[in-house]
């Protein structure tokens, strides 16, 4: 049979409806785009095919599967049912201004506040804190300043690594265990942390009170008299938050006495329930402004867009086979699937937890097991009177399989974030790929891992690891290394792992503190 060149677009139709035949497709590039040739033995490329680059092959099914992963348009976020202000343009735009705002944190804790580059300040600082410190606009909203980029260093510090914002407007459950089911509830995670924020509701709305009353009554209307301190006991930023009993190293959760927060036996419970209700509405509807301006976030189309609606040349012949192995052998899209590449799902991956930041280890996380059961309890969730509407997105049953499994991430500009997992562990793409290829870890985690081994090659592991490279979008062309010890720019705008990272000083120091603290 002779050979015939098919545009890709043109196999969802015949060729799909039977994928049983034995005819291999065989994908070359060429001016319009990516074709194939159907139907007989494969042979070399007009340009000869090298062993170590074959062509790329794609069967109907891989074509079909693709197609699901790059629409001629990418969706716009989907309808917010929890917030009525979510595509106010204004409220956009007060948001951002809020999503910088240092000043509504208390003070820094840990001794690895020593004013170096990756803290944010010095042990008792005030007002240093704001989403803009871990989720950094100039890097792709992740985490790039924190030491070691694996955890991220507020007050105190986290446990998980903190996930990138583009795109989150297409998740309903966020977080890493599905904590938080809306934008608007996801900041009083932060602020109420003795390790982000360690600040309080009361101590932000009084906030908010005196420094943006303009901005808050033209959206949401008159503001309570938080002025008014026989109400609305005044709270400072030295004060706010939680004093733990080790301030120097605190935990993630307060375990010590704390203000401004429900069942503080303090300010906030020494309020009448409607004012502690006001306080609390006061901190949502400012939610609700910087969840508006997280819904414009988002990574964009990518090379691999591109490749896929007719430029033959977006992508490398390494990252076209990778692109097969994504929807093949690889079974990466059973979980990264859709236009965004994720299945919004919660997944257990076998992960053993490692010790990162030289002195801590995420143990035994629940995940998702006690995540959603969080949010089911939370006063604060979608179904409870501070949201404007509710879906189903809470309509969910805890189960033991949850246990141990976090949410699948998006992959678009995976290749802008500095390290990989809910824990930070793995630093960079290839060890994601090689882990997944191994199969997960074989023991020390919560649950059952739902990996089998891929065994894949170390051609086809550095195959997938080039695709996944391929999938950043203009989200990167506001995103600047320069000056970053451990990221260097490579082609396409896919930041990757330097060897050495922690050699200046300031690193060694850290490194050498956190060692004598383990």
């Amino acid at each position: 049979m002779g050979r015939q060149e098919i545009p890709l677009p043109s196999l969802l139709t015949p060729l799909a409806q039977d994928e049983r035949r034995t005819c291999a497709l065989r994908a070359t590039v060429v001016a319009v785009g990516m074709v194939v040739s159907a139907c007989g033995q494969a042979t070399a490329a007009s340009n000869g095919t090298q062993k170590d680059d074959p062509d790329p092959i794609f069967s109907a099914g891989d074509t079909a599967a693709l197609h699901s992963l790059s629409p001629a348009t990418l969706p716009a976020a989907p309808k917010d049912s929890t917030n009525q202000w979510s595509d106010d343009a204004r409220a956009a735009a007060w948001g951002k201004t809020l999503f910088s705002d240092t000043a509504f944190a208390g003070r820094l804790l840990d001794a690895d506040n020593d004013g170096s580059p990756g803290a944010l300040g010095k042990v008792g600082d005030t007002g240093k804190v704001a989403c803009a410190g871990c989720h950094l606009p100039s890097a792709g909203f992740s985490d790039t300043r924190s030491f070691q980029r694996q955890i991220s260093l507020g007050a105190g510090w986290g446990r998980r690594r903190a996930p990138s914002l583009l795109d989150v407007a297409q998740a309903r459950l966020l977080m890493w265990d599905g904590r938080r089911d809306a934008l608007y509830n996801q900041p009083f995670g932060p602020i109420e942390s003795v390790v982000e924020m360690n600040s309080s509701r009361l101590f932000v709305a009084e906030y908010l009170f005196r420094r943006y009353k303009a901005d808050y009554e033209a959206l949401f209307g008159a503001m309570p008299t938080l002025d008014d301190s026989t109400q609305f006991p005044a709270l400072s930023a030295g004060l706010t938050g939680c004093q733990p009993k080790n301030p120097t190293s605190p935990p993630p959760t307060c375990d010590g006495t704390f203000h401004g927060i429900p069942g503080d036996h303090a300010e906030f419970d020494s309020m009448s329930p409607a004012n502690q209700e006001a306080v609390t509405r006061v901190v949502v509807n400012a939610g609700k402004a910087i969840g508006a301006y997280e819904r414009t976030l988002t990574c964009g189309p990518s090379h691999f867009d591109a490749w896929m609606h007719g430029d033959g040349t977006a992508l490398s012949r390494a990252a076209q086979r990778g692109a097969q192995l994504f929807v093949g052998k690889g079974r990466c899209a059973s979980c990264h699937s859709g236009p965004f590449l994720s299945d919004q799902q919660f997944h257990n991956v076998g992960l053993r937890p490692g010790v990162v930041q030289q002195n801590f280890t995420d143990s035994d996380d629940g995940g998702a097991l006690v995540g959603i059961a969080a949010a089911l309890a939370d006063p604060l969730n979608s179904q409870g009177k501070f949201s404007d509407g509710h879906d189903s997105r809470l309509h969910i049953t805890v189960t033991p399989q949850m246990s141990g499994a976090f949410r699948t991430p998006i992959l678009r500009c995976v290749g802008l974030r500095p390290t990989f997992m809910h824990s930070g562990q793995l630093g960079s793409l290839a060890k994601v790929v090689a882990f997944f290829s191994d199969g997960g870890d074989k023991t020390g985690y919560p649950g059952t891992n739902e990996l089998a081994a891929l065994n894949l090659s170390a051609r086809e592991q550095s195959d997938l690891t080039e695709f996944l490279g391929e999938l950043t979008g203009p989200a990167a062309a506001s995103t600047s290394t320069t000056g970053d010890p451990g990221l260097f720019p490579v082609s396409h705008g896919v930041a990757r792992e330097r060897s050495g990272h922690g050699s200046s000083t300031d690193d060694t120091n850290l490194i050498q503190r956190m060692r004598e603290r383990r």
